[in-house]
Formats: structure tokens, sequence, C-alpha cells
């Protein structure tokens, strides 16, 4: 049986994607606002659009891959990431051990 293909790049920052935990699903147009089209993304790059973005904002501004590269927020998260390996995984990305 051969190998399955590897994954394209993450379409947000760029670094390998590796099959696995680290990765996630992303509605362009979140679902509540009637979005049906998913990209998958690093888990982190995921989490920090959901971090900075509302859904009204992702439904109404933000809703390509384009537009979230250009907000100067996630811009500076993709130059951090850019340094990182493919897996990495932080306590906001994962939901684990934060601190109340």
């Amino acid at each position: 049986m051969p190998p399955n293909p590897p994954h394209p790049p993450c379409p947000l920052c760029g670094r390998p994607m590796v099959p696995g935990p680290s990765l996630n699903e992303h509605h362009l147009i979140p679902r509540t606002h009637g979005g049906r089209e998913t990209v998958t993304l690093h888990r982190i790059c995921h989490a920090k659009i959901h971090a900075v973005l509302s859904e009204a904002e992702l439904r109404d501004r933000y809703h390509t891959v384009a537009s979230l590269r250009a907000h100067p927020d996630i811009a500076a998260f993709l130059r951090w990431v850019a340094r990182k390996p493919p897996e990495f995984m932080d306590g906001h990305a994962s939901g684990r051990g934060r601190r109340r």
C-alpha cells in the first residue's frame, strides 16, 4: 500500500503540516453564520485566529486566508510561529494547563 501523500503546508503560516492532533479545521465563515467551507490549519494557528477575532469579524472581514494573514496581530504571530516546529502547540492551542 503506498504511503499517504504529505499534507500541503499550512495556508496561514506556511509551515509543514503533520497529520494528527496538531491540526484543526477552520470554518472561513463561522458555522453560526452559515459557513461551510473549511481549511486545515495548525491547531495553534486556528487558536490564534479565534483569540484575536470575533465571529462577526470573521464573517464580515476576515473570511479569507489572505485577509487573516493581513491582520496586524496575526501577522505578528506568523512571524513568531515561523521558527517553531510543525507540531508545536502551546497551552493556548491545546486548552490544557490554563490557570484560573
